[in-house]
Parts: C-alpha cells; sequence; structure tokens
C-alpha cells in the first residue's frame, strides 16, 4: 500500500481500491497504520468527478505521502570523485555534496565515503526526519544481497565488502547496489517507470551501462549481473576492455575509448575529450570517425537488447550523452538495422543525468528496500 501512494499519489482510496482490486473498507484499513505511524496523510478533500445522474461527485481526500517523515543518504562512487545527497522519502534531494577523488585504493575510499557520510547525517538532522539508511552506488558486479563488489574495474576493485565496513563505522543500514541498477529504481520508482510497463535506462559515459525494468520489476539476475550491455562482445576482437575480455562494446563507444582512437588517428596524444568533442563538431575526419564507430556499435547494442528483452522504451543517460549529437544519427540508424520486428517500435529517449542524479538513485534504492521491509532495511 505504502510503495502505491509513494510512487503514484497524491491517490484518493477509491482509486488504491480500483486499482488493486480491494474494497474501499480494505484501503481504509491497510492506510491507517500507516497515517498512524507519520508516513502518510490526507490531503485537503477536492471535489470528485460526478458520480450519478445528479452529476454530484462526493469530495475525496487524495492520500500522500509525507515526505519529511523520513530522510535517506544517497552515495556515487566514482574513479575521481565522491558525490553524496540527502533526500527525502520521495527522493528529493536535500543537500548536495561533491568531493574529488585521488585514490581509489579500498581502504581510503570507504574511509572518505564514511567521512562523507557523516557530514551528510549531520545536515539530515537538521533538513529531514529520521536516517533510514544510507545506499552506495558503485560501478561493476555488485552482490547487492551482500553488499560487496565483486569486481568494478573502473575502480580497480575485487572482493570489496561495502556494507560491512561503513555499516560498522557507521552504526547505520547500509545499501550498496551496482550504479546504473539504482539509477533504473529511482526511474521505476519516481520517474519514467511510474507509468511504464517497460523500460531500460542506458547510460553512456566511461563505462556502458543498461539497466532493465520488465514485468513489475528492475531486473537484478540470478547472480547479481544482468544488463551488462557494455561487454557484449560487439567490438572488434584485438581491442581489450578494462575487465580483461576481448571486444567489448566498451572498447569502442566508452568516453574512453573515443578519446583513445581519436588521439590515436590523428596524431594528438595529449588531446582532452572535450578537445576531441570539438574536433569532431568542426568536422575533423578522424574525430568524427571515433564518434560514428562508436554510435554504431552503441545501435547495434541496443538492437540486441531490445530484440531480447523488448522494452517499451530505452533512457539513454549519462555523463556521455553531453556528445549525443556526434553519434545519434549512426547509432539510430543501427538500431533500426538491426531490431527485429515491431521491436523497432521501441521509443530512444534521451534523458540528461547529472552525477547528483547517480546518488539519488543509490538513496532510491533504500527507500525501496525500507518500503519493503528488505534487509537490513526493516520498517
Amino acid at each position: 500500500m505504502l510503495t502505491r501512494i509513494l510512487t503514484q499519489g497524491p491517490i484518493p482510496r477509491v482509486e488504491i481500491a480500483r486499482r488493486t482490486g480491494l474494497s474501499q473498507a480494505a484501503v481504509t484499513k491497510a492506510v491507517a497504520p500507516l497515517i498512524e505511524a507519520g508516513f502518510v496523510t490526507d490531503q485537503p478533500a477536492v471535489p470528485a468527478e460526478a458520480d450519478n445522474q445528479l452529476g454530484i461527485g462526493r469530495p475525496v481526500s487524495p492520500l500522500t505521502v509525507i515526505r519529511n517523515s523520513v530522510s535517506v543518504i544517497g552515495l556515487k562512487v566514482t574513479p575521481t570523485a565522491l558525490i553524496g545527497v540527502t533526500t527525502d522519502f520521495t527522493a528529493g534531494i536535500l543537500t548536495v555534496r561533491h568531493q574529488k577523488l585521488d585514490d581509489t585504493t579500498p581502504d581510503t575510499v570507504i574511509e572518505r565515503l564514511t567521512d562523507l557520510a557523516k557530514e551528510l547525517i549531520k545536515s539530515a538532522e537538521v533538513t529531514a526526519g529520521p536516517l533510514i539508511g544510507i545506499g552506495v552506488a558503485v560501478s561493476g558486479d555488485v552482490d547487492a544481497r551482500r553488499g560487496l563488489v565483486r569486481h568494478s574495474p573502473l575502480m580497480g576493485w575485487r572482493d570489496v565488502a561495502v556494507a560491512d565496513l561503513m555499516a560498522k563505522r557507521l552504526k547505520v543500514p547500509v545499501v550498496v547496489t551496482n550504479d546504473v541498477r539504482a539509477l533504473t529504481v529511482a526511474e521505476h520508482w519516481f520517474g519514467v517507470g511510474v507509468d511504464a510497463d517497460s523500460f531500460a535506462v542506458v547510460t553512456i559515459g566511461s563505462g556502458i551501462g543498461c539497466g532493465l525494468y520488465i514485468n513489475g520489476e528492475v531486473v537484478s539476475g540470478a547472480y547479481g549481473v544482468s544488463g551488462e550491455l557494455g561487454h557484449l562482445p560487439l567490438a572488434p576482437g584485438e581491442l581489450v576492455c578494462t575487465c580483461g575480455r576481448r571486444g567489448c562494446v566498451e572498447t569502442v563507444a566508452s568516453s574512453d575509448a573515443i578519446l583513445t582512437r581519436t588521439r590515436e588517428t590523428t596524431g594528438r596524444p595529449r588531446l582532452d575529450l572535450a578537445g576531441a568533442i570539438k574536433l569532431a563538431h568542426e568536422g575533423d575526419e578522424h574525430a568524427r570517425e571515433a564518434f560514428d564507430r562508436a554510435g554504431e556499435v552503441i545501435g547495434s547494442a541496443l538492437a540486441a537488447m531490445v530484440n531480447l528483452v523488448g522494452p517499451e522504451l530505452v533512457v539513454i543517460a549519462g555523463e556521455g550523452v553531453a556528445e549525443y549529437d556526434l553519434y545519434e544519427e549512426r547509432m539510430r540508424q543501427a538500431f533500426a538495422d538491426h531490431a527485429f520486428g515491431a521491436a523497432g517500435n521501441c521509443r530512444l529517449m534521451l534523458r540528461s543525468h547529472t552525477f547528483d542524479d547517480w546518488a539519488r538513485g543509490a538513496a532510491a534504492t533504500v527507500i525501496r528496500s525500507y518500503v519493503r521491509g528488505e534487509p537490513p532495511l526493516q520498517r
């Protein structure tokens, strides 16, 4: 019940009854403890639409979540920075903190994350309700049940027990998840997923990630791995990925791969990504070729994913969307060439995300676990 009010509210009891098949009396009974606990309240009554021949509608009082009833902290880890946010119960961002990161060794990062969390906890005590938990989003293969980062090529980590290490220091429940999956949870509960039957979030940047929402749930996979679009073997086999394998999509389509290719073909070893983008916009054939090649592989990977799981919408996000215009045409053409039948009707939508949004996604995973009563978060 709380999930429905949180993700679809404000919503009248009669509408909850219609969508769930419960009686209005059953809905009222289920909602009562949520109101008593201070999570939910009635909004002021508004006139309902006419519900009889006289055209008289009974006023309704929509149920809505009390935003400041709890607070949540979300942390996003990158090789160069830590991003932290405090949110309310609806994942609305209240405070933001950014810190540079020069050392990615697990001990250093855990210590820095802990300090950042403590800083945000102090701010939450002033701006929001009781803290229910801390979410941490990290790229790579993450065992969310154990709070363990099994392998993060971008961070250079293997078997780092992030949740245990932080929870011991902070005495607060910690939820750790793959960063793209966290972003997908945020879209599922508080974004495009509220009205979509199925969708995918594809992130393009230092890595290529994919989160899937299918059959009413964000897909986690039997072993905690799913949607690894960046590691489909669709690129030339001689290219070695950061994961150690050959021919991964990321070897051609990540921002690092595009920059490496542009440096090689232009003979400018000190060129940065902004310079490569500038050259491509100016029409430099070598820079354009790097982006065209990336677009071709991304489009093919999108088609493979859509052919397999059939989402109605793909949201393209991440820091790599800044240069989206440079590979969009080639990407869409490759997608159209390889999408099978009606799968080609899947909409591709650009949605800009900042690193703050990634941290918000980490907070959203805490909210979801808390509402569902999943360990280590139990209402």
